[in-house]
């Protein structure tokens, strides 16, 4: 799904320290594979959450197609979420005071097997995916605070 024709200039993005999270994003320019309708109001509904959590508006927040700095590595290395965790780690970046950029890249739609979530699953995804990224942005809270 990933073209690795974009990676280049996404890294790019990084060397200057001035982006510590790149996301290859399918939504800033809208072409190729855009997902299903279903998918996209799922997305659109975490973007919005994330953003309320944070302040930074990602419209792509479910894309894997990530690069990030050494910074966010060593900080992805001790605390990363296991489990559906893109918007959850746009989240991390966020209060730990990462700039994140969305680069427009092109996806492919899935050529063989089968997305873990399913319409079955939808609901269970999307209930503990926000309540992932609410949790995560409340306790950086309560930690600073101490």
């Amino acid at each position: 799904q990933h073209d690795v024709s974009f990676l280049q200039e996404m890294l790019k993005l990084i060397e200057g320290d001035k982006v510590d999270v790149v996301i290859g994003s399918r939504f800033v320019e809208k072409e190729g594979f855009q997902s299903s309708t279903i998918r996209r109001v799922g997305i659109n509904f975490l973007s919005i959450l994330g953003w309320t959590l944070t302040g930074v508006r990602v419209k792509d927040i479910t894309s894997g197609y990530r690069v990030v700095n050494a910074k966010f590595i060593h900080i992805f290395a001790t605390d990363y979420p296991a489990d559906y965790p893109e918007p959850e780690a746009m989240v991390i970046t966020a209060v730990h005071g990462g700039k994140i950029q969305e680069y427009p890249v092109v996806m492919k739609e899935r050529e063989f097997g089968t997305s873990s979530i399913t319409l079955k699953k939808s609901f269970y995804y999307m209930c503990k995916v926000s309540l992932a990224m609410i949790i995560r942005r409340i306790s950086f809270g309560v930690r600073r605070q101490k």
